[in-house]
């Protein structure tokens, strides 16, 4: 969390003892799920301006995500968990978006990073790596930035060996489980495995000091000989050190371009966690933003046409209206293509099924979500900046705090430049092209 390489004090996970009891039960359907969301988002809130500007490791915020269940959403029923499909826990980070961005992001990346055995496993990792997840209550990263050199993996004996620097993880310090993933030196395929976060060979630099998203414990991270037993390289062959042609049930040879279309689900499943979190975090804005006009803004004396109230005032009535409506597309949109992604996971679930998915599928889900991927940008952006015009000057003091939510957006957003998501659309209205898969579509 410093530029000096020394971690921050932590927040203690004590603070939020209370709700270990309370939340004991699971919830049991959408309602509940997005119930318990909105209750922890309660939580998070009411502190969120504070612990931002105190930019403590969120270890006791992890705790309360915990405590919630949440991380446990999409996992399977037989483990204990909720066995929710996608469109539900893109609404779930959404919802807790809406009380801290940096939270939102850690559960947002953990759920996405909590199915890559699912995706790119055998059916027994897949199985075997739910189990430990969700029986343990597990929180997982991933030092998989695809912009940095490939970490380097060698073989020694029974296992694998990573080594090599990322820029960027995503709440690693804070995380039980990494997913590391690196190109095999032998061959030059590329390898996912899960390894255990707290170990000597996982060194984080807690260099993270931007101006947005501070709870999230990104940062870069050293890998200096970290090593996982071949049987959990996912979607490998143990035994012959190759990857395995029973998770898409067609011979070794045809393997690569249904690999790199089944590969690239996870990468639009992750652009859709984006989306979910910077409209979450607007949504935010929207409610501070709200609260305060009607606590502690003044109508302006100057105008013309005095209004005694600013719920009076012309031009704040239409700023909120306005973002409202933008706020409401923008989740609808959301929504839509969450389901898009269920149908398409639904219709190519089994192993069998997987082989037969088609460039065209992938790519239609691909620019819904490409689609939200801008609307969210443009409206996420536009809100958390536009709040501030029917707020007023005092609404800018740090006590306050609502300039948060548009330095976690700005932050985000830059991630992949949205300029290209715009050409990509344009491509596939005007020539109908879909995009070829890669880690950023």
């Amino acid at each position: 969390m410093t530029t000096n390489g020394a971690s921050q004090p932590a927040t203690d996970p004590k603070v939020y003892d209370e709700y270990k009891e309370k939340w004991s039960a699971q919830p049991t359907d959408e309602a509940a799920w997005l119930q318990r969301a909105q209750d922890v988002a309660a939580v998070l809130v009411r502190d969120a301006a504070v612990r931002e500007r105190e930019n403590k490791s969120p270890r006791a915020e992890v705790a309360l995500l915990k405590h919630s269940g949440l991380l446990k959403t999409l996992g399977p029923k037989k483990y204990g968990g909720g066995e929710q499909p996608w469109s539900v826990g893109y609404k779930v980070i959404r919802e807790v978006a809406k009380g801290d961005g940096s939270i939102g992001m850690l559960l947002g990346y953990h759920l996405l990073w909590s199915t890559t055995a699912n995706i790119v496993g055998t059916p027994e990792q897949a199985d075997r790596f739910q189990d430990l997840i969700i029986s343990n209550n597990y929180l997982l990263s991933g030092a998989v930035n695809p912009r940095d050199n490939d970490l380097k993996i060698t073989s020694d004996g029974d296992n694998i060996i990573f080594e090599g620097f990322k820029f960027f993880n995503t709440g690693g310090v804070v995380s039980d489980l990494t997913v590391l993933e690196g190109a095999y030196q032998e061959t030059g395929d590329h390898i996912f495995a899960i390894v255990k976060t707290e170990q000597p060979g996982i060194q984080f630099s807690h260099d993270w000091d931007n101006v947005g998203l501070r709870l999230s414990e990104s940062g870069s991270v050293r890998i200096d000989k970290v090593s996982a037993p071949w049987t959990d390289a996912l979607g490998w062959d143990a035994a012959k050190r190759q990857p395995d042609p029973s998770i898409l049930g067609i011979p070794f040879a045809s393997l690569l371009l249904p690999r790199r279309l089944l590969l690239t689900l996870e990468v639009v499943s992750i652009q859709l966690v984006f989306s979910n979190f910077y409209i979450g975090i607007a949504w935010g804005a929207l409610n501070e933003a709200t609260a305060y006009t009607n606590k502690s803004t003044r109508a302006w004396p100057f105008g013309g046409d005095n209004k005694e109230k600013p719920q009076d005032e012309f031009y704040i009535l239409s700023t909120y209206g306005n973002f409202l409506a933008h706020l409401r597309a923008a989740t609808t949109l959301a929504d839509r293509a969450g389901l898009e992604l269920d149908a398409l996971y639904a219709n190519h679930g089994d192993r069998q099924s997987r082989a037969k998915v088609t460039a065209g599928e992938r790519g239609e889900v691909a620019e819904w979500v490409a689609s939200v991927k801008v609307v969210a940008t443009d409206t996420g952006l536009r809100v958390t900046s536009g709040v501030f015009e029917v707020t007023g000057a005092k609404s800018t003091a740090r006590k306050v705090g609502l300039d948060r939510f548009w330095r976690d957006i700005r932050t985000h957003t830059l991630h992949d430049p949205v300029a290209y998501k715009n050409r990509e659309l344009g491509r596939y209205q005007l020539l109908g092209e879909v995009p070829e898969p890669s880690w950023y579509t």
